[in-house]
């Protein structure tokens, strides 16, 4: 059991502030013959302001889940609200442009521009806005420094560690101010100090009321969210609150440092 000073309780907000819910969703996929049943019937509502990690073995439908929250697939059938708006049949270019202004996206692979500055990478989804260039790098800049590497502005990507790579993919995920922060395996190529590094960010970002859904195979990360989904056979088969969730900056204190 973790030390008092190092966990939390957490009670999930009420169903009526949901950013995202999701109703009665079905996900087909048809390849060649064969007809693959990917979500089957599922139902779920996220509050403004959770922390929620999804789990599940290869092929249980989480894949599936999160892509269609990130607009990048629609369901076959079922309805899927995003701030209220049902987003199940828009066309592929409203889903771009949602996906643009409401979600972030962090993946397992950091996907920076290699001759690009972090200022310059951070600054990349804001080139599909309708802001100016002194407002892009004003928000590039605030958002780096909001994951400690505001002295790290003008670095390229070979002279910066795997967590600082990381965090700039956080920042570029935030710099358009989304409602919802999609990460997906975030930690898969990191060390365990730095992805604990990582989930601290990530909990400082909740804390301060950004929605975050986080995709992970590894137990130990997903405790760090304030809720635990488990999908099976395209179907949430736990849905668990957290009760002792790990502080990550106390976890911190309490683990080596790696030099880079």
């Amino acid at each position: 059991m973790l030390p008092a000073n190092q966990v939390e309780e957490t009670i999930v907000a009420p169903a009526a502030s949901a950013v995202i819910r999701v109703e009665e969703v079905h996900k087909y996929y048809d390849l060649g013959e064969t007809r693959v049943h990917a979500l089957r019937g599922v139902s779920v509502a996220v509050g403004r302001g959770e922390f929620v990690a999804i789990m599940g073995a290869s092929g249980s439908g989480k894949s599936t889940f999160m892509n269609m929250l990130g607009c990048l697939d629609r369901p076959s059938s079922g309805r899927y609200l995003l701030e209220g708006m049902d987003v199940s049949q828009h066309d592929k270019r409203a889903l771009a442009f949602i996906r643009n202004q409401k979600i972030g996206f962090v993946f397992q692979g950091f996907n920076l521009l290699a001759r690009t500055t972090a200022l310059e990478n951070t600054e990349l989804p804001t080139l599909y806005a309708k802001i100016d260039k002194v407002e892009r790098q004003k928000r590039a800049a605030e958002a780096l420094a909001m994951v400690g590497l505001a002295d790290r502005a003008h670095h390229f990507p070979s002279q910066m560690s795997g967590g600082q790579q990381q965090r700039v993919a956080v920042a570029r995920a935030l710099v358009n101010r989304p409602s919802i922060l999609l990460a997906d395996e975030p930690t898969g190529n990191l060390d365990s100090r730095t992805s604990v590094e990582i989930m601290e960010i990530l909990q400082n970002l909740n804390d301060k009321g950004l929605t975050i859904v986080l995709v992970t195979h590894e137990l130990d990360i997903a405790q760090f969210a304030k809720r635990v989904l488990v999908f099976r056979d395209g179907k949430i088969r736990k849905d668990d609150v957290a009760v002792n969730r790990p502080i990550a900056r106390e976890i911190l204190k309490t683990l080596p440092t790696i030099d880079d």
